[in-house]
């Protein structure tokens, strides 16, 4: 962009991007759009919203115009140092010397920073701006301007690394990292991204957001710190991350710090608007709006209003939504600065009291919700949830309300088992309980918690057992056995006959899990008649499933059958989704006995449809597996699709912590040296990485869009519906099991391109997924 003129600094005033220091990274698509808007003869404002430190400031300096688009272009920034009406009369004054320009084309005023200038600036503006004037302006704000003839471009933060990223070259091309990367190189000439740092640099960026200014100033700390320590740093904080400052001494107050950039934007608010974010920074980040109403400080017509207000000034943030269900985020910086501002004024433990008590009402009312048609709205609500769930759970531990802590914690067994947050329960089980055991909490007071009074015998009875169903998620039959007996002792001396039948039934199929199928039927007979006595419909089909597995195991395939029908309908009979999916698993492993592989599969199938509509993601490897093993029993050329389920298996059962049974792991292991013999090395290991990239969504897409076992479609030969030479190549390298990205390497061509070829290849071949075209290539050989 050629500047004619740098307009003449007033107090306070300075040009946009004089010393700022900072670059432009991941924008490419904002400046296009930018180029667009301020081409529209329509358009006599273009203004950039969006939190403070997204970099609106770098992409207004960034935008160059396009050869005689303006006459002359003039810049200031408007900060927060410069009053409203020196803010007015510098604007005005930069219109006067633009109007002397000489040129046909109109002029443009590039505006850094017109918060907090209110009516005079818009006034001024709304004079100058006019559809007969010659005049056109570029502004940051992180509010709309309001002026007619306005066209906003909101910016947004930087997309972060996805969750367990640490593969160099993958996060390299990550908007968040590069920025990082680009900083950190100016700070430490000669930094790079190594497999040292990776995963530190990755969880830096989502630490901090992707907020471009946080990344910054968070690179300029490495010519002190590694990345890993300074992670652990920011951490330690408690994600106080207003800490961070060090930006340029040229640079504008608010471009230097990130203290300052959160004290400049909530400059000028309200004590309704103060009231109302104050409280709204204490949830962790993504929080509902039914959550937002109950901790109001403010009535509720007020809070909607105060809302809005916050959503326009980008100190609320709305996020995607979750069902339908609008979310929202207090970003960081504001958020630890709100905090800092509650606990100066003695605020902050009414604030994290109210946000717990919340939390806790929310957990203890949906938990008898848990069984019944809506199980999938409240189970993806909880998990929505989960960050602040588990806040709720550390602040009433700290407040020494051990009975509040153990109710809500035994209230999350089943959200808990779906989302697969096995080992923080038992952490949370053994600490609240005072049990020894994996993963210990600290001791009442060593945290300068509260101490805890002791927990009353029912209380400490339930945990046990929680804890033991847990462990037995994890993989630990044999602790947990251990576990459900030392619970059962508990309940027995207590007398309480219906957690007495429940600790049982969940003992004996820890007992299956353990080997000893005899002493799961002495467990589970009582139990299922207690269940059905008490009228525990939900835990008696449980318990009828695991006994009918447990009377297949000693050979009774007659009655074991007619139980497992019964407690199919009684799970369909009550809405229990969760507890169908597990019984029409003993279905598939019956029906796989009698190689009934059909049946077998339509019942995985159907399984995997129930746990995707609930989020599960504890048995969803376990599944997934015996599918898998399933079909390659009847089609080999499923290798790829193989390879890639069972390495997404093996990743998600590393981020839960959970190792298989012995003989599934012997399955699963015998498959794979097989697949690795089949395969081509390369094809091989290409499948198996990307599988390990594959989310568990994907993974279970992928098995349902699979073809049933012996139901393989009959593809066309290549002479019926005959393909071009280039698309016989990509169909042979699709066989290989290579991804678009690979083939595109291979042959030298655009991934763009291969995709195409991939599509026209499935539409000759009367084909719908890679797997069948793969097969279809084993029949042309």
């Amino acid at each position: 962009m050629t500047v004619t003129q740098q307009a003449p600094s007033a107090p306070g005033i300075r040009p946009a991007s004089a010393g700022s220091g900072r670059v432009l990274v991941g924008r490419d698509a904002e400046l296009l759009v930018l180029r667009g808007r301020l081409a529209d003869p329509e358009a006599h404002l273009v203004t950039l919203t969006g939190p403070g430190g997204v970099g609106k400031s770098v992409l207004a300096a960034a935008f160059e115009a396009a050869p005689g688009q303006f006459r002359g272009v003039r810049t200031a920034d408007l900060g927060p140092a410069a009053s409203a009406d020196e803010a007015a009369a510098t604007v005005l004054r930069l219109a006067a010397e633009l109007r002397r320009v000489p040129g046909e084309a109109d002029a443009l005023l590039v505006l850094d920073g017109c918060d907090h200038h209110g009516e005079p600036l818009t006034t001024v503006l709304g004079e100058l701006l006019t559809p007969a004037g010659r005049l056109a302006a570029l502004a940051t704000s992180r509010e709309p301007m309001r002026i007619a003839g306005e066209r906003l471009l909101p910016v947004g933060r930087l997309p972060v690394p996805p969750p367990g990223s640490d593969d160099p070259d993958e996060l390299a091309g990550n908007a968040s990292v590069a920025l990082f990367t680009r900083a950190a190189r100016d700070a430490v000439p000669g930094f790079a991204l190594t497999e040292e740092n990776a995963a530190a640099v990755a969880s830096l960026c989502t630490l901090l957001e992707g907020l471009p200014l946080a990344l910054e100033l968070a690179a300029g700390r490495l010519r002190l710190f590694t990345p890993q320590v300074l992670l652990a740093r920011l951490r330690h904080r408690g994600g106080a991350l207003t800490a961070l400052s060090g930006g340029p001494s040229g640079a504008p107050a608010r471009h230097r710090s990130l203290a300052a950039l959160a004290e400049s934007a909530v400059t000028g608010l309200s004590r309704g608007q103060l009231a109302l974010l104050g409280q709204l920074a204490v949830f962790e980040p993504g929080f509902g709006l039914p959550m937002l109403e109950r901790v109001s400080p403010l009535p509720r017509a007020d809070t909607d209003a105060v809302l809005d207000s916050l959503l326009d000034r980008s100190l609320v943030l709305a996020l995607d939504q979750e069902q339908g269900e609008p979310r929202f985020a207090v970003p960081e910086p504001v958020r630890s600065h709100m905090a800092e501002e509650l606990s100066a004024d003695g605020l902050l433990d009414a604030a994290l009291d109210r946000h717990a008590a919340a939390y806790r009402q929310l957990v203890t009312t949906v938990e008898p919700r848990l069984t019944g048609p809506r199980q999938s709205h409240w189970l993806h609500l909880l998990a929505a949830e989960h960050r602040n769930v588990v806040a709720a759970l550390h602040r009433l531990h700290h407040r020494g309300a051990a009975e509040d802590v153990a109710s809500l914690v035994l209230a999350l067994r089943t959200p808990w088992l779906v989302q697969g947050h096995l080992k923080e329960g038992v952490e949370w089980c053994d600490a609240v309980g005072q049990d020894e055991g994996p993963g210990r909490g600290p001791e009442p007071g060593s945290d300068g918690s509260a101490p805890r009074p002791a927990l009353s015998e029912p209380l400490r009875a339930r945990l046990v057992d929680l804890s033991a169903t847990f462990t037995l998620a994890l993989g630990d039959a044999d602790l947990a056995v251990r576990r459900h007996r030392r619970a059962l002792a508990l309940c027995k001396r207590l007398g309480d006959r219906r957690q007495t039948a429940l600790v049982s039934a969940r003992m004996g199929l820890a007992l299956l899990r353990f080997g000893d199928p005899a002493g799961a039927l002495a467990a589970l007979g009582p139990a299922v008649t207690a269940l059905d006595s008490l009228g525990a419909t939900a835990a008696a089909a449980d318990a009828t499933v695991a006994l009918a597995t447990a009377l297949r195991a000693q050979g009774d395939t007659r009655k074991a059958r007619d139980l497992l029908e019964k407690g199919l309908d009684a799970h369909r009979r009550v809405a229990d989704a969760r507890g169908l999916a597990m019984a029409l698993r003993e279905w598939a492993a019956a029906a796989g006995e009698r190689e009934d592989t059909q049946g077998a599969a339509r019942a995985l199938r159907e399984c995997l449809e129930l746990y995707g509509s609930l989020g599960e993601r504890t048995e969803l490897p376990g599944v997934l597996e015996e599918l898998t093993l399933l079909r390659l029993r009847t089609d080999p050329s499923a290798g790829p699709w193989a390879t890639r389920t069972l390495a997404a298996c093996a990743a998600l059962r590393r981020a839960l912590g959970s190792v298989p049974a012995p003989a599934r792991r012997a399955a699963v292991d015998e498959a794979l040296g097989t697949l690795r013999s089949r395969m081509h090395a390369s094809g091989y290991a290409a499948a198996w990485a990307e599988g390990l990239r594959m989310t568990p969504a994907t993974a279970l897409e992928e098995a349902l869009a699979a073809p049933d076992p012996d139901s393989r479609p009959t593809a066309p030969t290549p002479e019926a519906q005959p393909l071009t030479p280039r698309q016989v190549q990509v169909a042979m390298l699709v066989a290989e099991g290579l991804t678009n990205r690979q083939i595109a390497s291979r042959l030298d061509i655009s991934e763009w391109t291969v995709v195409n070829h991939v599509r026209q290849i499935m539409r000759r071949l009367g084909c719908t997924t890679r797997l069948q075209v793969a097969w279809s290539v084993g029949r042309w050989t």
